[in-house]
């Protein structure tokens, strides 16, 4: 058994001629084939290697790259690159009118994009002093508790599915195309909803639907036992993420991490406990913590948030109450459809305000939701016209994604893949 591995040996034998980069130099023939020398393995320079995963590899879920320098299988450094599915959000929504943005909100976190839909309606709500009617708030809460489970069960399925055990997707997966039913017979659509308005709700509940809801929230349970039997304890699943992507509660506030991600870390920071909106201050639920900061901890941490957030989707189904889902103000609900078929004044309303669009007072706000990803917050700026003048979005994955490259330097290539699925990092909302 020799040391050395020539390669001349797996070469076929009427293989055309081969190169090294030094045969075309100008003092050497280009025509030479090298392979006669005897080139062996030991006598490739592979040291330091650079490899690119992304913007195109399955695993990174969105495009995005990560160029990493590797001694062996360790990576010494790495870069991120962002940008490669920018949108232009931020600038197409100044020539739309207020209700018009809530579409493209509908495309910045897909997997959850109820939650879009909400976050930004309450914050253009804000900045004109609206009050929703209880009964919009109370389906508010339900439909976003609802795109929490949908949202964690495609994070934690995907990152164990990347770390090699594809059954546990499966399991979320079932679950959670029931509660992709329930919302499809609410709004029409699986993935791009636009439900809200500014002011209320497109329209109100089908009938059956808190029927329909309760039955397909019994499919959840079942799913988080057996996803959580078969990784909380498993001896290769824990080899992967125990100790991986680890960062400390000081450095993620630092680096701006909210959400899942940083409650994996210890902090217990979520916007429904520490500034509550739409009454979860009187509901009764718990905000479920990590210790170490880990792809583990992010990972086990959602879990938990799933049975949290069907203890809120039971308390709340039951205490919808009657009522309207929209404001009672001309200037910014659409009159009903019989009566702009049948009133001069309903049908000169309809027009202005659909030619018009709402128009919030001069003035500027910042808003924020507890989403799934964590803190999305939208900093809107009114000229008082129908049009924002300027909306910035904060979206939550941005500043964990800044943090990739400390999180995989020094660890093993394997290790990128892992830590990447348990940031859950969206491009959509990434890049914007």
């Amino acid at each position: 058994m020799t040391d050395k591995i020539s390669i001349q040996e797996f070469v076929p034998k009427e293989a055309p001629p081969r190169y090294s980069s030094r045969d075309f130099d100008s003092d050497v023939d280009p025509k030479r084939d090298d392979f006669d020398e005897g080139l062996t393995l030991p006598d490739i320079n592979t040291t330091p290697m650079f490899i690119n995963i992304g913007p195109t590899h399955p695993a990174t879920h969105g495009t995005f790259r990560v160029y990493a320098q590797l001694e062996g299988e360790t990576v010494e450094k790495a870069g991120v690159d962002v940008g490669y599915l920018h949108r232009g959000f931020e600038k197409i929504v100044e020539v739309k009118q207020y209700n018009q943005v809530i579409p493209y909100t509908d495309r910045l976190n897909y997997c959850s994009g109820l939650t879009n839909n909400v976050a930004y309606c309450k914050a253009v709500e804000r900045m004109m002093g609206i009050e929703v009617p209880p009964r919009t708030i109370a389906i508010r809460v339900i439909i976003m508790e609802i795109q929490r489970i949908m949202d964690h069960m495609i994070c934690c399925g995907t990152n164990i599915v990347d770390i090699g055990a594809l059954t546990n997707f499966w399991y979320f997966y079932n679950a959670r195309d029931k509660l992709n039913d329930v919302l499809e017979a609410l709004t029409g659509a699986r993935l791009t909803y636009s439900y809200t308005r500014v002011g209320g709700l497109a329209w109100d509940l089908p009938e059956g639907w808190r029927e329909d809801v309760k039955a397909a929230l019994k499919e959840v349970p079942a799913a988080i036992k057996d996803v959580r039997g078969l990784v909380a304890k498993n001896r290769i699943f824990q080899d992967r993420t125990r100790g991986v992507g680890m960062i400390s509660a000081e450095d993620a506030i630092s680096f701006g991490w909210t959400g899942p991600c940083l409650r994996a870390t210890g902090a217990d920071l979520d916007l429904r406990k520490v500034r509550p909106y739409y009454g979860y201050d009187q509901l009764d639920f718990d905000i479920p913590v990590g210790a170490n900061g880990d792809v583990y901890d992010r990972v086990i941490v959602r879990i938990a948030e799933m049975e949290e957030s069907l203890k809120i989707i039971h308390q709340m189904i039951d205490r919808v109450p009657d009522g309207p889902i929209n404001i009672d103000d001309k200037k910014v609900t659409l009159p009903p459809k019989d009566k702009v078929h049948t009133s001069m004044e309903a049908l000169i309303n309809h027009f202005k305000l659909v030619i018009e669009g709402v128009q919030p007072p001069p003035g500027r706000i910042y808003d924020a939701t507890e989403t799934p990803n964590g803190e999305l917050g939208f900093y809107i700026i009114s000229d008082g016209s129908g049009h924002p003048y300027r909306i910035k979005v904060r979206p939550p994955c941005f500043y964990t994604m800044n943090t990739l490259k400390f999180l995989v330097e020094g660890g093993m290539v394997a290790d990128i893949v892992a830590i990447l699925g348990g940031l859950n990092v969206i491009a959509g909302e990434l890049d914007r």
